[in-house]
C-alpha cells in the first residue's frame, strides 16, 4: 500500500469530479514535485506549487489526447521519459458487477451493446495511477452515488487498466 499514491489518486478523482460527468479521458504524468519546481518553475507556478514535501508527486495533465479507438490503443502508443515517475488516467465507463460480467459477450460491438442495455450497469469514473516501482492505486466514483464520500479506492480495483498504464512506463 502506497499512502501518497492513494492520496494523489483521490485528489485526481476530485479534480475530475469538479469538471462534472461526460468528460473525455485525461492522462497525467506523475512527477516529483521538487524536481518540477527546479526544472519547470513557470509550470510549477501555473500549478500553484511553491514548496515540496519530500517524495511528493504532482500530476501534470497532458492536455488533449490524440484520437484513439480505445484506451488500449492510446496507451499502446505512449512512453514516458525517465523523470516521469508514474502516470494516471481518468476515464468514464459502464461497468456491471463481477458476477454479471462473466455473461458479457466476447465480441467488442456485442459487449458494448450488452453493457449499454444491461439493467445492472453503472456509469463510473475510474482513476488509475501507477508508479515505476510497481505501486498502484485506483478510485471509482459511481454516477448514481456522486458523492466524494462514496468513492471506492483500492490497489487492484481495475487491474487490466493498471497493467496497460504500467506498460507505458516500461523502458
Amino acid at each position: 500500500m502506497n499512502v501518497r499514491l492513494d492520496r494523489l489518486t483521490v485528489d485526481i478523482e476530485r479534480h475530475a469530479a469538479a469538471a462534472g460527468w461526460d468528460q473525455p479521458a485525461r492522462l497525467f504524468a506523475l512527477v516529483e514535485t521538487a524536481d518540477l519546481l527546479r526544472r519547470e518553475p513557470a509550470l510549477a507556478d501555473d500549478l500553484g506549487l511553491r514548496t515540496a514535501e519530500p517524495g511528493a508527486l504532482t500530476p501534470v495533465d497532458q492536455g488533449d489526447l490524440p484520437a484513439h479507438a480505445s484506451i488500449d490503443e492510446l496507451l499502446g502508443g505512449i512512453t514516458w521519459p525517465a523523470d516521469v515517475l508514474g502516470s494516471a488516467l481518468t476515464v468514464e465507463r459502464l461497468m456491471v458487477p463481477p458476477e454479471v460480467e462473466k455473461d458479457m459477450p466476447q465480441g467488442e460491438d456485442e459487449a458494448l451493446r450488452w453493457l449499454a442495455e444491461h439493467p445492472a450497469r453503472q456509469e463510473v469514473r475510474l482513476v488509475v495511477a501507477v508508479l515505476r516501482d510497481g505501486s498502484r492505486s485506483a478510485a471509482i466514483r459511481m454516477r448514481d452515488h456522486d458523492d466524494e464520500t462514496a468513492v471506492l479506492t483500492g490497489e487492484n480495483l481495475v487491474p487490466g487498466l493498471a497493467d496497460a498504464l504500467s506498460a507505458t512506463l516500461s523502458d
